[in-house]
């Protein structure tokens, strides 16, 4: 039973194809955490043309993989970018983001044999 991710967008626009759901899936796997290190080296470097670009394309994923909480802690950070906010105010949500992003990769990985 998955905790950190709800495939239920997925297999609505797949029509329930498990070839689709696992395509998805390797792609979440690869590259969400690619992603999620540029994020925090733009965060870091309060490059925040580059956070919000990399912010966005996260807020999809995150969406159709049914990851509310982490959907509106990557909203947050997007508007944090956008704001040109100082890079104190978003660490912790950063990391609280990060981490949640590591145990659904991980889920993904154990409930799909990835």
């Amino acid at each position: 039973m998955a905790l950190h991710y709800n495939l239920a967008k997925v297999h609505a626009s797949s029509e329930n194809d498990s070839d689709f759901v696992l395509t998805i899936l390797r792609l979440f796997v690869k590259e969400l955490p690619v992603d999620i290190m540029q994020l925090k080296e733009a965060i870091l470097a309060k490059n925040h043309e580059e956070a919000s670009l990399l912010s966005s394309r996260i807020t999809k994923a995150l969406d159709f993989l049914g990851m509310t909480i982490a959907f509106e802690e990557n909203k947050c950070i997007e508007n944090w970018a956008k704001e040109l906010g100082k890079k104190k105010e978003i660490i912790d949500t950063f990391k609280s983001l990060e981490e949640r992003i590591q145990k659904a990769v991980k889920e993904i990985k154990k409930d799909f044999n990835l």
